[in-house]
């Protein structure tokens, strides 16, 4: 079960991600990845910055968080 939650918070921040870098989401299977790459990053980036996510909604901004900061990165580098 514990995967089946993971799946759907990670659709759920990177389809926020999606929103907030470009107004709308990446598709079901984009939104998985961002989300996923986003919780790890988020994760490691709250843990630095000595941010604590509280429960299922903190674990989605943390993820939507990293998403969106993953999202900038990959933009950033694809410019360059």
């Amino acid at each position: 079960m514990p995967i089946l939650i993971w799946i759907l918070s990670g659709i759920i921040a990177g389809w926020l991600a999606g929103l907030v870098v470009r107004g709308r989401g990446f598709g079901l299977l984009g939104n998985l990845v961002v989300g996923l790459l986003g919780g790890l990053i988020g994760g490691w980036l709250f843990g630095v910055l000595g941010l604590q996510a509280a429960g299922w909604a903190g674990d989605i901004i943390s993820a939507a968080v990293g998403g969106v900061v993953l999202v900038v990165i990959v933009r950033t580098l694809r410019r360059a």
